[in-house]
């Protein structure tokens, strides 16, 4: 497989200087292109991003407003919606314009001047509400929302009945509190009261793609304020569309993995299991890179149906010898009075970036409704 830093690579350098001399015939592209590409081989994806960036800022016009109109100009067309409301895939668009990764350099470079002034910081927004239709601008917004932040929100309201799905998703993906790769917006970690109108306005838009954001960054709130998002769950569910039910739904993932009761109780799932749970494995041993199989067994007890969420927790040994869980998603079901169901699935063992496999014993936990109800362990070996 290609190794991930080489989506930018000496062709993007060459590209990108291509197009930012058709929009600036004075562009000085053999010392962009000999900045850029030195060493670049010898980097990883974010190092040669900033390298670009640099380069951007050593070519580019001083003016920051005239270097914003060389990148516009720039660019190629926008990406395409399609009917489901989601994103065309990205491409490098070679004859078109910048496009494709090289934009994560472009949005760095407006980044770094966006953030001087206020004027820099409009100039720079209007300028990404460009750049997110072609690529992204989740990144590259979190700075000057960051250092201007009224400014950054009376535009990101400008730009909720936006005509592009790209810019409203912009509204609420570049405002997420623990953007995952992003610069963390600390004070939304402690207080997210700015961005509530923003997700309120977006969680019913047209376009799947926006959705999926909102429910995202509402995940994030919850990590930080469960009851915030528990109550704004029971509120928003009341006569909830499907597509708002299932933001809602994956919104509320990580609180229902953790068993936060007012969540449940939001999803009707605050009562526990009324019956007996039990989970077997099928090896007592596994090595990293197999997997083990999990047998779980319900029984009712109840009078009544059950709407049943299934999870369960593996107790992975760190390099220390504690144990940290880990809550995958299992299974989500009715149970019928007195009836009795048998699960099964495979769990993964293959060692993923995010997180190493230690050799030891595992346990493995049962969550019915967010209430432990059965474990198992097995010895995993090297």
């Amino acid at each position: 497989m290609e190794p991930f830093k080489n989506l930018i690579n000496r062709d993007t350098v060459a590209r990108t200087g291509q197009h930012l001399r058709r929009a600036w015939p004075r562009f000085d592209h053999k010392r962009f292109a000999a900045q850029a590409a030195t060493g670049l081989e010898d980097l990883e994806f974010k190092a040669r991003a900033m390298q670009l960036a640099d380069a951007l800022e050593a070519t580019l016009p001083a003016d920051f407003n005239a270097a914003c109109e060389v990148l516009e100009t720039s660019l190629a067309p926008a990406l395409a919606i399609d009917a489901q409301g989601e994103p065309m895939k990205l491409g490098e668009a070679a004859d078109t314009g910048v496009a494709g990764w090289a934009l994560w350099a472009v949005g760095e470079f407006v980044a770094r001047r966006g953030v001087l002034d206020a004027a820099a910081a409009q100039r720079g927004l209007a300028c990404l509400h460009a750049i997110t239709q072609r690529f992204t601008a989740e990144f590259a917004i979190r700075p000057i929302i960051q250092k201007h932040p009224a400014l950054s929100f009376d535009t990101l309201s400008q730009w909720l009945n936006d005509p592009s799905a790209h810019v409203r998703r912009l509204v609420s993906e570049g405002s997420r509190p623990r953007l995952p790769w992003g610069l963390r917006l600390q004070s939304l970690v402690v207080d997210p009261t700015p961005t509530l109108p923003l997700l309120r306005a977006l969680q019913d838009d047209s376009s799947s793609y926006v959705r999926r954001s909102v429910a995202n960054h509402l995940n994030d709130i919850a990590k930080d304020h469960p009851d915030l998002v528990a109550g704004w769950v029971r509120d928003h569910l009341i006569d909830a569309p499907d597509a708002r039910s299932a933001l809602l739904r994956h919104a509320s993932r990580g609180l229902i993995k953790q068993g936060h009761a007012p969540t449940m109780a939001a999803w009707g799932l605050a009562s526990g299991l009324k019956g007996d749970a039990s989970l077997t494995l099928s090896a007592p041993r596994a090595s990293v890179g197999g997997d083990m199989g999990l047998r779980v067994r319900l029984r009712s007890t109840a009078r009544q149906p059950q709407l049943l969420v299934v999870d369960y927790a593996v107790h992975h040994v760190r390099a220390n010898g504690s144990a940290s869980p880990k809550v995958f998603k299992g299974w989500k079901l009715t149970l019928a009075p007195g009836e009795e169901r048998m699960l099964e699935k495979r769990h993964s063992l293959k060692p993923v970036t995010t997180r190493t496999l230690y050799p030891g014993t595992h346990v493995i936990d049962l969550r019915v409704n967010g209430v432990a109800l059965a474990e198992a362990a097995f010895e995993l070996r090297a």
